[in-house]
């Protein structure tokens, strides 16, 4: 059964969402699975914000207004970056919080937070919701958004957009054989 979830699990971007809301008690499930994935010297270096409602209306004006002041814009992008929050039920802000003692290197706080966020995406689709991990956008400094609080040693890593849609099976892509991403070393 999880090795089905994996393999169909898939990006499902903002435009695609119907825009129902996803109840609480869902949110808190994803999240829920998100305090799960392994972190080395149990640091859980994940810390969420989750955006709903007016808030979303909020990120997407400030996006909106952060792309505007960028030399060259492009009007569909800059509607874009408005539009896509409110499509979701939910944007959850994704931020690496370092481990103060430094105990483990950086890079492996990131890919817990990673391993966290793929948790909340495999829990998504198993519950036939579409999520969406979008890249941090350089124009934008998410400390300047209101109502967000970012501590000194925190990293912001991205949104992961959650929204519904209509969900049908798909047939798998194509990926590289085992033998082409792994070999044995026998001596």
């Amino acid at each position: 059964m999880i090795d089905q979830i994996i393999k169909t699990r898939r990006s499902v971007f903002p435009a695609q969402y119907t825009g129902e809301i996803i109840p609480r008690e869902d949110i808190l499930k994803i999240l829920d699975s998100a305090r799960w994935a392994p972190n080395h010297r149990k640091t859980e270096p994940w810390r969420y914000q989750i955006l709903t409602g007016k808030a979303l209306e909020r990120l997407g004006n400030f996006m909106a207004t952060s792309y505007a002041q960028t030399e060259g814009y492009k009007k569909f992008k800059l509607k874009k970056l408005q539009e896509n929050p409110t499509k979701a039920s939910a944007v959850i802000l994704i931020f690496m919080h370092r481990d103060i003692n430094e105990s483990v290197p950086e890079w492996e706080e990131i890919a817990a937070v990673s391993m966290s966020v793929q948790n909340m995406w495999l829990t998504s689709h198993d519950m036939k919701y579409g999520a969406y991990w979008s890249s941090p956008k350089p124009f934008a400094n998410i400390k300047n958004l209101e109502g967000i609080q970012v501590a000194d040693n925190e990293q912001f890593l991205g949104f992961f957009y959650v929204g519904t849609y209509p969900y049908e099976e798909q047939e798998l892509p194509e990926r590289k054989s085992i033998n082409e991403i792994a070999s044995f070393i026998n001596e």
